[in-house]
């Protein structure tokens, strides 16, 4: 079973980030993320280069996904080497002496986290360390896979910061996690919204984000077609999927049910009975049905979910 935040490994000697559970026409959707070089070593490809990378020497690895309606990268399981799986990394680097300060910090991430009551067995690491791929510079991607286990986590984050464990980050870290993100608001807005999730923090100056995947969601059914952008305001009426990949809000609107969210810079955006602008793409299913999709490319420019009663 393939899960979003793992990675798999091709022939060619492409490290790829699943994107979706599951499989579609055979094939797991991804996005290249890492390339082997000539020297044996891996180079990590922002979205263009990786695009035009794989437009110049793989291009069977470019795909477009009629369920999505979106071009994104897919891997026949059969170039398949490698399966890198979360929960798996995680338990190897903890099992074992640690190779330099990234993993003890994570080891001592998860501790914090195990003496306050989380299930380890239930989460994850992902990104450049469970690849081993890491550099001293490196954040840590956490993973949970159990709604309870990743809100548990959020809950405690608080007490382990006033407590000192933990350390919030500072206004230097949030202007480079605003400029790495490149969202389409203003500094001031992504801030407020990214302070108020309690999914980011410091261990030992190190900068951790928690995710949640649901390992049991399936893989989109139906076929969406996009009729176009568009940007309205509209209540919300259920957050109870807003930290899901993807997210999910129910809002009231005459004729759109959902904003679905493909991008975790407006994961967790809004809470229930919130009034919020989105503006992104509206598409529509075979019955009919209109959602509005943010986050239809990876960075999402000028796509968004914003906060107004505040």
């Amino acid at each position: 079973m393939f899960i979003a935040k793992d990675f798999i490994e091709t022939t060619e000697g492409l490290k790829f980030a699943v994107v979706a559970n599951g499989v579609e026409q055979n094939k797991v959707l991804c996005f290249l993320r890492y390339v082997r070089e000539a020297d044996g070593g891996w180079k990590k490809y922002p979205t263009d280069a990786a695009n035009a990378l794989l437009r110049a020497q793989y291009p069977d690895y470019l795909y477009y996904s009629a369920q999505l309606d979106a071009h994104l990268h897919a891997v026949v399981l059969d170039n398949i080497t490698q399966h890198y799986r979360p929960t798996q990394g995680l338990q190897a680097i903890l099992q074992r002496a640690f190779k330099d300060s990234v993993e003890q910090d994570l080891a001592d991430l998860a501790l914090l986290f195990q003496d306050h009551g989380v299930d380890l067995t239930q989460t994850g690491i992902t990104g450049s360390m469970l690849l081993g791929l890491h550099n001293p510079a490196s954040d840590i991607d956490w993973v949970c896979y159990q709604r309870d286990v990743f809100h548990h986590c959020r809950r405690v984050m608080p007490q382990l910061i006033e407590e000192g464990h933990l350390q919030a980050l500072s206004h230097q870290d949030w202007q480079d996690s605003y400029h790495r993100r490149d969202a389409s608001l203003s500094f001031a807005d992504y801030v407020w919204h990214e302070q108020r999730k309690m999914n980011k923090a410091l261990i030992n100056g190190r900068k951790f984000d928690l995710n949640f995947v649901n390992p049991s969601v399936a893989p989109v059914s139906g076929h969406y077609q996009k009729i176009g952008a568009i940007r309205f305001q509209s209540r919300v009426v259920n957050a109870d999927y807003a930290f899901d990949y993807p997210a999910k809000f129910t809002i009231d609107h005459d004729d759109i049910r959902t904003v679905v969210c493909f991008t975790a810079t407006y994961t967790g955006q809004a809470r229930t009975d919130e009034l919020i602008e989105v503006a992104g793409q509206l598409e529509q299913d075979e019955n009919g049905i209109k959602r509005l999709v943010v986050g239809t490319s990876r960075e999402a420019q000028g796509e968004y979910i914003r906060v107004l009663n505040v």
